[in-house]
């Protein structure tokens, strides 16, 4: 009987919570349907061809963010042309050549840290020492390095957890073979772990469109339209600083929503590209 009563109680309580993990996954995809069809429903009636091809121009009124655009293209090259061999480096000198395990726990305890520091406060240190120390001023260049900082840890967790994924067979396979330390990890180690690599670059490019905190200490507000090395050196705004600037400052809450429309969509292509990237590298080495 008092089994009986257990079992019951037992079903009951596993009922109760399938029920509210099920509840859980339903409010969290609603919440996500909501967001994109509120937004996109917004913004993408506010989408032109003028609006994407022009730069502002305050004789006319016209509103163009084409400036923007490219300033969040030229920050999203060079802020992963940066972190991306920075981050894998480390990883790489961690995973395969580092002896001393306590200074490898104590640098992964430091990444995470630094992974949990919120965005504004990234932003006041770029200010002090890039723009000021450093005197790059505000530009895009001292925030590109600013999100170098702030995507590090990322990108060389991300491609550490690859690493660590890679069978040890594969290296003593290569070791017995006579190849050297530099030749296992270039031609053994990395390709079976560059699909790690590549989820590291998408997320850290996804954090980088979506920051806005530290762009507005260090890169600035200027809707400039330059090239890409005179752009650097110049202040700008990206996406995400437009469309604060925008809804905020101007109460052009119009283009702001057309900003969160192509924001979105590129939130979603980055989503889309992570789970095919995944999925290829899964199906080829699994063949």
């Amino acid at each position: 009987m008092l089994r009986q009563k257990l079992s019951l109680r037992r079903r009951g309580y596993a009922a109760f919570l399938r029920a509210l993990m099920a509840l859980t996954a339903l409010s969290t995809a609603a919440l996500v349907v909501f967001l994109l069809v509120y937004v996109l429903g917004k913004g993408i009636p506010h989408l032109s061809w003028e609006l994407l091809s022009t730069k502002p121009s305050y004789l006319t009124e016209r509103i163009g963010i084409l400036p923007d655009i490219l300033n969040t293209l030229y920050i999203v090259v060079a802020a992963l042309g940066i972190t991306l061999p920075l981050g894998v480096g480390a990883a790489v000198y961690l995973t395969e050549y580092a002896e001393n395990k306590r200074l490898v726990s104590v640098i992964e305890l430091a990444a995470e840290t630094l992974s949990g520091i919120p965005s504004i406060i990234y932003g006041l240190v770029g200010m002090l020492f890039f723009c000021q120390f450093m005197s790059m001023k505000t530009s895009l260049l001292a925030g590109a390095l600013t999100l170098v900082i702030m995507n590090l840890p990322t990108m060389m967790r991300t491609t550490q957890e690859s690493l660590k994924t890679v069978p040890q067979s594969y290296r003593e396979g290569a070791f017995g073979l006579g190849a050297g330390k530099w030749r296992v990890i270039r031609t053994v180690v990395l390709p079976g772990c560059v699909d790690g690599i590549l989820t590291g670059c998408i997320l850290s490019v996804g954090r980088i469109i979506g920051e806005s905190a530290a762009l507005l200490f260090t890169a600035g507000f200027a809707h400039s339209l330059n090239g890409f090395l005179e752009g650097l050196n110049s202040a700008g705004a990206t996406l995400t600083v437009a469309l604060y600037v925008y809804a905020k400052e101007q109460g052009e809450f119009d283009v702001a929503f057309a900003i969160a429309a192509i924001l979105m969509l590129l939130a979603l292509a980055i989503d889309l590209t992570t789970a095919l990237v995944g999925r290829y590298f899964k199906h080829r080495r699994n063949t």
